[in-house]
């Protein structure tokens, strides 16, 4: 962007970013304050299974549900690829709906990979078009989020924050369309938006009043974040927070995806996590993301459970 069209800019945005920021980053007020004393913990927090965790089992996407509901889950977040793999092989979106609706179970999410944020003007053209027709699949299954993570820009790809707030404001556009809210989320292991400041800072700059960010247990780690970041927010900034654990036999650089264990059996500050989450006045979604393949060599309903359970005992305690 050239000095003028950033001046320009920054003076639009300065209205909603500071009441996007004063949502965010400023303390609740006390009538907040005073709600969340009388709040139990089943308004703080419901359970969501991100479908990652039994991924490796490759059960297909209408088990899955069949095993989250099971389980006891509240709701589950799926993956698009598992949903075009489903309609590919001759599945519709109505028998799909009719089946959710059946098991009494919620789509709270769902894990997309459109490329919104890259440099290349075309694949972002190409990747909205491509959110658009996701999120039209997912308004038709009564989903209301899909995760927009740095897709396409892990490495080697350097984006200003500033350039990255407008491409996201694009995207939030196209969600507002659809009726589907894009989720921020951090990455801890991408060279964008890998922390939760820079993730708060384009959510502030892009200029839509409904930005909501999706951060991690593990991605927070990953990518160096002061977990007490969290206590700057608050309200439903965090609708859906990633749930899991990490060892403490690796670093930070050694780390991956795959290492991710249960909630409570890491060291990670999973009390701190929900107490802050708590006081930000939610209610929020915890849903257990793993990608752990011990896990995955594992019955699925057996592990669905077991990261239940985690999670509750976690939340038990705050």
């Amino acid at each position: 962007m050239n000095n003028s069209k950033d001046v320009d800019r920054r003076e639009m945005l300065k209205g909603l970013s500071v009441t996007l920021l004063a949502s965010t980053v400023l303390p609740a007020c006390a009538t907040s304050n005073q709600k969340n004393i009388t709040k139990s913990a089943k308004d703080d927090f419901s359970f969501c299974l991100n479908t990652s965790t039994i991924m490796g089992q490759k059960v297909g996407l209408m088990k899955e549900l069949e095993i989250a509901a099971e389980a006891g889950y509240d709701g589950i977040e799926i993956w698009i690829p598992t949903l075009d793999t489903y309609l590919k092989e001759g599945g519709s979106l109505r028998d799909l709906n009719k089946r959710i609706k059946d098991l009494g179970i919620r789509i709270e999410n769902a894990i997309g990979f459109a490329q919104w944020i890259v440099n290349d003007p075309e694949k972002r053209k190409e990747a909205l078009e491509q959110a658009k027709k996701e999120m039209n699949q997912l308004a038709q299954l009564g989903c209301k989020r899909l995760a927009a993570p740095p897709a396409g820009a892990q490495k080697d790809m350097k984006i200003n924050l500033d350039d990255a707030a407008e491409r996201f404001a694009s995207l939030v556009d196209v969600g507002n369309q659809t009726g589907v809210n894009p989720q921020l989320e951090v990455w801890g292991f991408s060279e964008n938006l890998s922390k939760l400041s820079e993730v708060l800072y384009v959510a502030a700059e892009c200029g839509q009043p409904n930005t909501r960010i999706l951060p991690d247990v593990y991605h927070l780690f990953k990518g160096g974040s002061d977990f007490d970041g969290l206590k700057l927010i608050s309200g439903d900034t965090i609708e859906i927070f990633h749930m899991n654990d990490y060892p403490s036999t690796l670093s930070r650089e050694e780390i991956g995806d795959k290492d991710r264990v249960y909630p409570g059996l890491g060291v990670g500050p999973i009390a701190q996590v929900l107490t802050d989450l708590k006081k930000a006045g939610g209610p929020t979604v915890l849903s257990l993301e793993l990608f752990n393949r011990d896990y995955w060599a594992q019955d699925p309903l057996e592990v669905a459970k077991s990261g239940l359970i985690s999670m509750k005992e976690a939340v038990a305690k705050v």
